[in-house]
């Protein structure tokens, strides 16, 4: 498999961490990394943003696995991009020279899911952060998340609208819960926003990316 095409926005000197950013259905890397100075406008850190590896039939947009119903990838697919992210955060990491302890992993919709996928996955490294905007902890088979081992280390900051027709804000009242339980510490905050970044989210984005 060739490695994921990416878009990125080098910090403005030494970098004091790394910001990964995943898009979501039917958009691609140009879509999140517009946001790095929108998140980040001292430019403290280095933002990369893949591109997932299916495309959409007919659309210019790619997507990270098939959905065959909300809350559930498919398996094969979401196994691919696993795998595919895994490596591309790899190379990330000894590229920069930045690790993952301080590492951001962030995301919108699906991007958000591979953002917790790979920022909980047993096999993966522990993030400084997980960044999830409009997205859900996904139950697939194969695939849980493991919490024990780095609730310590990860923070998480969830956003989500209360009137998002895409993905119900009952997902995101499901990941607090379930961190929580977990103790994790959670940011945790919900608008009257649709499928959208809520732009009341930004300066608690910005300060959370900070404290991190």
């Amino acid at each position: 498999m060739p490695p994921l095409a990416f878009a990125e926005r080098p910090p403005r000197a030494q970098p004091d961490g790394l910001l990964i950013l995943h898009h979501g259905r039917g958009s691609d890397e140009q879509d999140l990394i517009g946001l790095a100075d929108v998140f980040d406008p001292e430019q403290r850190l280095y933002v990369v943003a893949p591109r997932a590896p299916l495309q959409l039939p007919g659309s210019p947009g790619y997507h990270w696995y098939l959905v065959p119903r909300v809350g559930h990838p498919d398996r094969s697919s979401f196994e691919r991009a696993y795998r595919e992210l895994a490596d591309f955060h790899d190379t990330l990491f000894e590229r920069t020279g930045i690790g993952p302890e301080r590492t951001v992993l962030g995301g919108f919709s699906m991007g958000t899911v591979m953002s917790y996928a790979l920022g909980l996955g047993a096999d993966r490294p522990a993030p400084a952060g997980i960044l999830a905007l409009s997205g859900f902890i996904p139950t697939v088979e194969g695939w849980e998340p493991s919490l024990s081992d780095r609730r310590d280390e990860t923070h998480v900051l969830i956003a989500h609208g209360r009137s998002d027709p895409v993905i119900p804000v009952s997902f995101a009242r499901a990941a607090r819960e379930l961190l929580d339980a977990a103790a994790f510490d959670v940011d945790y905050r919900e608008s009257d926003a649709a499928h959208n970044v809520d732009p009341g989210d930004i300066p608690r984005v910005r300060a959370w990316l900070r404290r991190r």
